[in-house]
């Protein structure tokens, strides 16, 4: 029989608590507890309705809450021909495969798809995670993207006034045409949303084929030198700034840097 402890007058709703610890974003931990695959003191909860202290047991799927850290945040470039998921059904490499040794586990703010290189933010905490992906946060996504052709300005005067494609509406984007180069022009675009090759099917629907896409910022955070593979934790304080988290936050210390190395 599935029980609910009752909740106690103070600590913090369970959902947040398993963010925290880095095993689910909060929506994912609300999932995890409707399957009946969390416990809390030893009883199955259901209902994200509860508030945990320090002092109960949490386990999912039978293992203990690992302890929270402190939140810490990383830019990583992806390079292109690997997926943003922890598994890949088909077997192909993830990102999570090709991370440096030494990173603790990890989860990616948004994604990008296989054939896209560039800015990919990496958290421990799954509240952050949330908060970078929620529609109203509002951040700018910045992409440099080369395409087959040679368009002028007005071809991409569709996607600055906004298009449906498909019944789905997409928001307008700043594009600018920055450079024709060959047979390829290079562009860059600017959003606020993160739908599913966004990019890629707004020019295809202008007529124009993307060859390749880099995501250079999100938000404050910018890919900069950083090269392909390699992975540059965010410092505290601006971490701290630019999330507004509280000002007693005291980032976990920085580890001795070693040789980074792919796993293989």
């Amino acid at each position: 029989m599935t029980d609910t402890p009752q909740p106690p007058k103070d600590g913090e709703r369970i959902a947040k608590v398993i963010a925290r610890s880095g095993r689910a974003s909060r929506r994912e931990a609300e999932t995890l507890i409707a399957a009946g695959r969390v416990t809390v003191n030893g009883a199955t909860i259901t209902s994200p309705a509860l508030n945990v202290t320090p002092s109960d047991r949490v386990s999912v799927d039978g293992q203990p809450l690992a302890e929270a850290e402190q939140p810490r945040l990383w830019l990583y470039h992806k390079p292109a021909g690997l997926v943003t998921t922890a598994k890949d059904e088909k077997g192909r490499q993830t990102v999570f495969d090709a991370l440096p040794e030494g990173m603790p586990r990890v989860m990616s703010v948004g994604r990008l798809d296989i054939n896209s290189e560039g800015l990919l933010l990496l958290t421990n905490d799954g509240a952050i995670k949330r908060r970078l992906e929620l529609p109203s946060t509002g951040w700018v996504r910045k992409y440099r993207v080369r395409m087959k052709g040679a368009p002028d300005d007005t071809t991409f005067e569709p996607l600055r006034k906004g298009l449906v494609i498909e019944g789905e509406r997409f928001q307008p984007m700043t594009v600018t045409l920055d450079r024709q180069q060959g047979a390829n022009a290079w562009v860059t675009v600017s959003l606020r949303e993160g739908r599913n090759r966004e990019i890629r099917r707004a020019m295809e629907a202008v007529g124009m084929v993307v060859n390749r896409l880099i995501r250079i910022s999100y938000g404050p955070f910018r890919l900069g030198d950083l090269k392909p593979g390699e992975v540059e934790e965010i410092k505290g304080r601006v971490l701290r700034d630019q999330l507004g988290l509280d000002k007693e936050f005291k980032p976990a210390a920085a580890p001795k840097k070693k040789p980074q190395r792919r796993r293989t």
